[in-house]
């Protein structure tokens, strides 16, 4: 969290200078060209004894937010169990380490895959290696491959309303998970609340600045009365942070746009990219869902059937929900840290890493800002 731009050079520095080739699990790639056969033998042994890769290729590069690439095994006698190819995340770029390191995103992400998601009944990535460097956060995650195997989502995958109650039975059952056991949750200290996780974000990594440009940058698809309130977007926003310190707590994914969902067979929604991941309310990921998986009119029609059908998920997981109508609140306050993800994302300066195309960035902020506008959110703290 206290970790400076400076700080995450000098160590990315140092290991690029060490050069260390990777050959046993503890070693983090520097590059995705300098995985060897010897290092995916490594990883892939713990879930198939007697593997032992011949030669790697890799498919095209995938640059954002993090680093990610698909990964082509070969082998000279390969079991008919063996994977064909694996799916790598990553942070060896300089870039890839500022936001993500100081916030603790590239931590959380790892934890992720091997503290919770071995327990974790829901449709999510499976990994077969996940490790970072506590003080370079360099690291690498290798998940099974499901390219062809579902369906990604994207910014126009039509949203029924089945989906979107498939999407709330997901998060109704991770959020309970934690809520219905405090045990499980107070083993939950490797991550993050949200409020500092928003703070470190903000302040260390400079997202606010990005947020006050974003809004202005996007002002064509904002509702004209709401861009006029703009002066009360970000007190509103650090009023829906700060709920989270007397809101119930659980473990929640915080970054639930579509583009991190998937569509696996029979019609169930899955989610991925478990970076921002972090200990909070419900709500943030209620409200930041439904506002960008469906379009206003969408919204309009099913929202709320879709907190009510969450509510009664929560109940059926042994959780404790609360009444619809503290939770409409509740939905309504948490729109706004949602919309500041994506504000915040148009605006990032030219030096920043492009974490999302400019054109996602602001269809998801038309549909939050007309969430906000229809609900008369600012309004409802």
């Amino acid at each position: 969290m206290s970790t400076s731009f400076a700080e995450i050079k000098a160590h990315f520095l140092a290991e690029q200078k060490a050069n260390v080739t990777p050959r046993t699990l503890q070693d983090i790639p520097l590059s995705y060209e300098s995985i060897t056969p010897a290092w995916l033998t490594a990883v892939l042994q713990g879930t198939h004894p007697g593997i032992r890769v011949a030669s790697c290729t890799f498919d095209v590069k995938d640059e954002g937010t993090s680093s990610r690439r698909r990964i082509f095994l070969h082998y000279d006698n390969a079991d008919a169990c063996w994977p064909r190819s694996v799916f790598c995340k990553g942070s060896p770029n300089l870039e890839n380490r500022y936001i993500l390191g100081m916030n603790n995103g590239i931590a959380a992400e790892v934890h992720f895959y091997n503290q919770v998601r071995p327990h974790l009944p829901i449709e999510a990535p499976v990994a077969y290696h996940a490790n970072y460097d506590r003080k370079s956060f360099n690291s690498i995650i290798v998940m099974h491959d499901m390219i062809g195997k579902v369906e990604f989502c994207r910014i126009d995958t039509p949203m029924t309303l089945e989906r979107g109650m498939s999407q709330m039975r997901l998060l109704a059952r991770l959020h309970g998970e934690y809520y219905a056991k405090p045990d499980k949750f107070a083993a939950m200290q490797d991550f993050n609340t949200w409020e500092d996780y928003f703070k470190a974000t903000v302040e260390l990594a400079g997202f606010g600045d990005s947020c006050a440009r974003g809004f202005i940058d996007a002002k064509d698809v904002i509702p004209p009365a709401l861009y006029q309130r703009q002066a009360e977007i970000w007190p509103a926003t650090l009023k829906c942070v700060a709920a989270h310190s007397h809101l119930p707590r659980t473990y929640v994914h915080s970054d639930v746009h579509l583009k991190n969902w998937y569509i696996a067979p029979g019609d169930v929604m899955g989610l991925n990219d478990w970076q921002c991941s972090c200990l909070g309310n419900w709500g943030r990921d209620v409200a930041y869902c439904i506002s960008t998986a469906y379009t206003p009119d969408e919204r309009r029609r099913w929202e709320q059937d879709l907190l009510k059908f969450y509510l009664e998920q929560l109940r059926v997981v042994g959780a404790p929900a609360p009444k619809f109508d503290d939770a409409w609140r509740i939905y309504r306050q948490q729109l706004f840290s949602a919309l500041a993800w994506w504000t915040g994302t148009l605006g990032q300066p030219p030096e920043a890493p492009k974490m999302q195309p400019a054109g996602t960035s602001i269809e998801f902020i038309r549909r939050m800002t007309h969430a906000i506008d229809d609900l008369d959110a600012l309004n409802s703290f």
